[in-house]
């Protein structure tokens, strides 16, 4: 028995391309003895996503016809409502340690077990609770869930044992150790990962439809990668995507980008891009302030910006409908926000360099003393940073709202200003869809 495992397909649905090629490659490497699985975030997010409600999955979904499912944390992004509604019409059974109140989120169930040939694999589902589910809904330990749903289904005779599972890195170690689970089919960081702990094997395919893992189970389970970009085309996946984009006008030229934006997602953790100089020049333009701010993770990858530029790309580069927020800080308060900027913890795994970016930023310069692990300088307009001096900044509800970002809070923001992508695409049409790096970020041995 055999497993094919897609994950945190987000963005790809804003390629008609990529989507056709994650459900090809599926397709030609299924038999009659394998399994399909998604373990989360395969509703969105993505610009395509916001406009169905993640209901343009049900294309992927019946044309893979995927097995199970478990949910990540985006799949509740546009409502309980609208994920109810894609799991009640979707063809795989739905795994999950979520629940509403005493009772199961939908049409779902804690375990499953599949039979191909004779031989059976039990399958149990969870996500991990300190992500962003909506609080109305129970999300219970993934260990827990994990060991409790493994000894039940090997007592009804379940010969293989497979946890699909949407959580971050120490909790899927955990998971490994502590549980006797054959294999762990790993979801939400968007790095890949394939490794072995305590002899249980662990696969992730990382984001946006570019892997698919191939695990075969026997006497010890083992996986195979496979890169989608060169599988086969499942053309009419790749047509209904494209025909949903053109009807609800996503397709628009919104630009030209003369010379092409990276869109390495990772790659922003590790200093300046021209991709966030874009995003934060909008923010500063769109809010007419001094320092435009946003958070490194809110940023999606995807192909560069080339030649003519859709609004779907735009707005894909940040498709979350969050506020952009006008807000009037001190020079003290932002100096404190230049430097939550800066992660030296455990978040630095996110970055190649000693830090990671946590935030990039634009009319703002901030100089990083590496040795000594601070920032040495904040400069605003080119000049250097008056700690009684009122600056208005603008930035996204996200920054605002979450605990990521203490020196900013509600009580800082004097107005919105609209949706925050929309500023984007307004950016991109009235300036154009270009950046270039200007030392914004300076890094001092």
């Amino acid at each position: 028995m055999r497993l094919l495992q897609y994950s945190d397909v987000e963005n790809a649905y804003d390629h008609p391309e990529r989507i056709g090629r994650l459900a090809g490659c599926i397709e030609s490497l299924r038999d009659d003895r394998t399994v399909v699985v998604g373990t989360g975030d395969d509703l969105g997010p993505g610009v395509l996503a916001m406009v169905e409600d993640g209901a343009q999955s049900l294309d992927f979904f019946r044309a893979v016809e995927s097995d199970a499912e478990t949910f990540g944390n985006h799949d509740f992004d546009y409502g309980l409502d609208a994920a109810r509604r894609v799991v009640r019409q979707s063809p795989q059974t739905w795994v999950t340690n979520v629940s509403d109140g005493d009772d199961p989120f939908g049409d779902t169930v804690a375990t499953t077990t599949i039979e191909r040939g004779g031989t059976s694999v039990g399958l149990v589902g969870v996500t991990d609770p300190a992500s962003s589910v909506p609080d109305e809904l129970a999300v219970s330990a993934p260990v827990d869930a994990v060991r409790d749903g493994v000894a039940d289904l090997r007592a009804a005779g379940s010969d293989w044992t497979v946890a699909l599972a949407h959580v971050r890195d120490d909790r899927l170690d955990d998971i490994a150790t502590e549980t006797d689970v054959d294999a762990i089919l790993a979801g939400h960081v968007h790095g890949e990962r394939h490794d072995r702990i305590d002899g249980t094997l662990l696969v992730r395919p990382g984001a946006n439809g570019r892997v698919l893992w191939e695990v075969e189970l026997g006497k010890k389970a083992t996986a195979t990668r496979h890169e989608v970009a060169g599988a086969p085309r499942d053309d009419e996946v790749a047509e209904r995507l494209r025909a949903r984009l053109a009807e609800t006008g996503l397709a628009e030229v919104v630009g030209v980008a003369e010379e092409p934006l990276d869109r390495d997602r990772e790659a922003s953790f590790a200093g300046e891009r021209r991709i966030t100089n874009f995003v934060t020049d909008a923010y500063r333009w769109a809010g007419d302030a001094d320092v435009g701010y946003a958070d490194t993770r809110m940023l999606r990858g995807g192909p560069a910006l080339s030649d003519e530029v859709t609004l779907a790309e735009i707005r894909g580069l940040e498709p979350f409908a969050a506020d952009l927020c006008r807000a009037e800080l001190s020079g003290e308060t932002l100096r404190d926000l230049a430097e939550q900027a800066v992660a030296t913890d455990e978040r630095a795994r996110r970055s190649p360099t000693p830090e990671a970016w946590w935030a990039h930023f634009s009319g703002m310069t901030v100089v990083w003393d590496r040795a000594e692990q601070t920032v040495r300088e904040v400069r605003v307009g080119g000049e250097s940073l008056d700690p009684r001096t009122e600056y208005a900044l603008a930035t996204n509800g996200y920054v605002v709202d979450t605990d990521e970002f203490p020196a900013i809070g509600r009580e800082h923001v004097t107005e919105t200003v609209g949706v925050q992508y929309e500023a984007l695409v307004e950016y991109a049409r009235t300036v154009g869809v270009d950046a270039e790096l200007d030392g914004r970020i300076a890094v001092e041995e």
